[in-house]
């Protein structure tokens, strides 16, 4: 059964059982971070060497099914131990809670479906907010498949404690207008320092749900791929859900690809969006300024221009 106490419990005997897990976590007190300004916006940079199986991760076609799922239970390692969620209480709608053992995060979740089924949005961001509201010591993530996600063949939300991320902190460091009033719901969109940025807020599970589908039913899914590049923070606090949906339009930035002093090997998803960048090679974390951030976020999100142009349209359909 998911609840604080099992989660405390689950963390305390992973963290004693399981070498690798252990290890890591204890490998991030040690984890070297410096803070870059954007526009009035605090970024965090952090340099964490164990990252690089994630930011490195080759999720092209060929190289997914060449590799077994490492998020099937009949793949994970035999220490990994979860705890079960049923999502009101389908039986085809089951999730596992497992203990990330390369975290970001002090505390750090994977979430995945148990069934082995593509990285895919629709029809689940229902659970995300159940979950953010199961969870509310949490901030809940989810990465498109072609938007920082490692496992884009095997649906997974992932979760890590409140308070790490500078957006759940400064929210009005960020310049935003109001989009639309909703219910007991509010549109944000974002105008400052991360392009392709809305922010919803609301008290209500069934708004939240519905502005959210409303939303993505605009959004452009390009040429060749199953849903919108989106990346989405979802966390619960005082009776409140916020939501916030990065809008994407590149998988990653030219800065991965590039060659020699150029190259910084970063593949951003939902936490460097959401305020915090994680470099694996110190190289990177040296080098890395407020300028390559800048230009890294306008490369893989939609501009403020085309922002505005969405926001319209959201308007028009709330």
């Amino acid at each position: 059964m998911l609840n604080r106490e099992n989660l405390v419990s689950l963390f305390d005997e992973q963290l004693a059982s399981w070498e690798q897990a252990g290890n890591n976590y204890k490998a991030l007190e040690r984890v070297i971070a410096k803070e870059v300004d954007i526009d009035g916006f605090p970024f965090k940079v952090q340099f964490n060497p164990a990252r690089i199986v994630s930011s490195a991760a080759k999720v092209d076609t060929k190289s997914i099914q060449e590799r077994k799922c490492f998020l099937c239970s009949e793949n994970r390692p035999a220490v990994q131990k979860g705890l079960e969620y049923i999502h009101n209480g389908d039986r085809t709608d089951i999730y596992t809670v497992l203990v990330n053992p390369f975290p970001i995060f002090p505390k750090h979740l994977t979430i995945p479906l148990l069934a082995h089924k593509d990285q895919a949005i629709l029809g689940r961001f229902d659970a995300m907010a159940d979950l953010a509201s199961l969870l509310p010591d949490y901030t809940l993530f989810y990465n498109g498949p072609k938007c920082g996600a490692s496992a884009p063949d095997h649906f997974h939300f992932q979760a890590g404690n409140r308070g790490f991320l500078p957006l759940e902190d400064c929210m009005d460091k960020l310049q935003k207008k109001e989009v639309s009033h909703y219910g007991n719901s509010i549109v944000y969109e974002v105008l400052s320092a991360i392009n392709g940025l809305i922010i919803v807020k609301s008290s209500s599970r069934k708004e939240l749900i519905d502005i959210f589908y409303k939303i993505y039913s605009l959004l452009e899914v390009k040429e060749g791929e199953t849903e919108p590049m989106l990346n989405i923070l979802c966390w619960f606090d005082k009776g409140i859900w916020t939501t916030a949906l990065f809008v994407r339009s590149k998988h990653r930035p030219s800065h991965y690809f590039a060659e020699g002093d150029e190259n910084i090997l970063i593949s951003p998803a939902s936490v460097d969006l959401g305020g915090v960048f994680i470099t694996p090679l110190e190289k990177d974390f040296e080098k890395i300024s407020a300028k390559d951030i800048k230009d890294i976020l306008n490369e893989v999100c939609i501009s403020f221009d085309e922002l505005e142009v969405l926001c319209r349209k959201i308007k028009l359909k709330l």
